[in-house]
């Protein structure tokens, strides 16, 4: 087993936290802009419009056949 000098431990151990420091950076950065719903909805408005008009079409029948049984008790 080759045996390294204190040196270049040393050398290892700061080149791999520097890696890290931009892995996390990076991803914070990725995190922050998954999360950032504003920007979401202004990216996908036209899907969250027909979402919201399905979504109230469904709600809207589902309600109108529930009054429509107890109706006709």
């Amino acid at each position: 087993m080759p045996t390294r000098s204190p040196q270049e431990i040393r050398a290892s151990v700061e080149t791999t936290r520097q890696e890290l420091e931009f892995s996390l950076n990076d991803l914070q950065s990725k995190v922050n802009q998954i999360t950032d719903w504003k920007s979401q909805l202004a990216t996908h408005r036209k899907e969250v419009l027909i979402g919201a008009a399905v979504a109230g079409f469904v709600i809207g029948g589902g309600i109108a056949a529930v009054a429509g049984i107890f109706r006709r008790r």
